[in-house]
């Protein structure tokens, strides 16, 4: 029964000859490594100087001193106060008792009310009594000063300008013929002669105030002998027409007569 079973053998060489490929495989492995490892940081260092680098610095801002500011506070503080008005008011000017060169204008028993005026010291006559905070040296000039204010006498006011007249408007002269200082006479057109044009023409005129026609128009007549009648018309001279003494403008008519030739 058991004359065919195989004796099995130690498997000590097999493990062995398996562990010694395996450490093998893990040196070339490592020695590989190492090696691609230095080349890079070779290949790296060779091309350092190509690479574009940017060095960024970070400067912290510097501080403003405080010392700047205090000039400006100086400034500040070297202004002057508001003066206060150095100049003594009396209600009435009455020297010192101690001045014996002056002669008062009246001796009376009873002090007056008014304080003396003070030397060295400008004052002023005004309606209160009151003395200067500091006293102003004197001046080699003499004199009074006079506090009150002057007088400013206003003058009245000018009379408003006259309104302006409101323009008349041209009254009616009716046929102006008779009226006129200068009436030319139209020429008998050519061409109206061959056609035979005749009749009368009727012109419309406007006259100024100083009797200038100042605007003139045929409201009748023959075509032919319109224009040369309005022509004529314009150059006419009138006597100025005046309404309760002043020159107005007058419109009317000038009428021109043409007989065929």
């Amino acid at each position: 029964m058991f004359e065919n079973l195989v004796e099995s053998t130690s498997h000590k060489e097999d493990i062995s000859r398996k562990g010694s490929f395996i450490l093998v495989t893990t040196v070339v492995y490592v020695v590989v490594g190492v090696a691609f490892f230095i080349a890079g940081v070779y290949w790296y260092d060779n091309h350092l100087g190509q690479l574009e680098l940017e060095l960024t610095t970070l400067v912290a801002p510097v501080p403003v001193p405080q010392a700047a500011k205090e000039p400006e506070r100086k400034e500040e503080a070297a202004k002057p106060a508001k003066a206060e008005p150095n100049v003594d008011v009396r209600r009435e000017l009455i020297a010192d008792v101690t001045r014996t060169e002056l002669v008062p204008k009246e001796v009376s028993a009873k002090a007056s009310d008014v304080p003396p005026v003070r030397r060295g010291v400008t004052t002023v006559v005004g309606t209160a009594d009151r003395d200067s905070a500091a006293p102003i040296a004197a001046g080699t000039g003499t004199g009074t000063v006079v506090g009150a204010p002057t007088k400013v006498e206003v003058a009245d006011a000018p009379p408003p300008p006259p309104a302006p007249t409101p323009p008349r408007a041209p009254i009616s002269g009716g046929v102006l013929n008779g009226k006129a200082i200068s009436l030319p006479k139209p020429p008998y057109p050519a061409i109206a002669k061959q056609a035979h044009a005749s009749g009368t023409v009727v012109v419309q005129v406007t006259i100024d105030e100083n009797g200038n026609v100042i605007s003139a128009h045929a409201v009748s007549g023959h075509p032919l002998l319109q224009a040369v009648c309005v022509s004529a018309a314009k150059q006419a001279r009138f006597s100025p027409t005046k309404l309760s003494g002043q020159p107005v403008k007058v419109t009317g008519v000038i009428t021109y007569n043409f007989v065929a030739q």
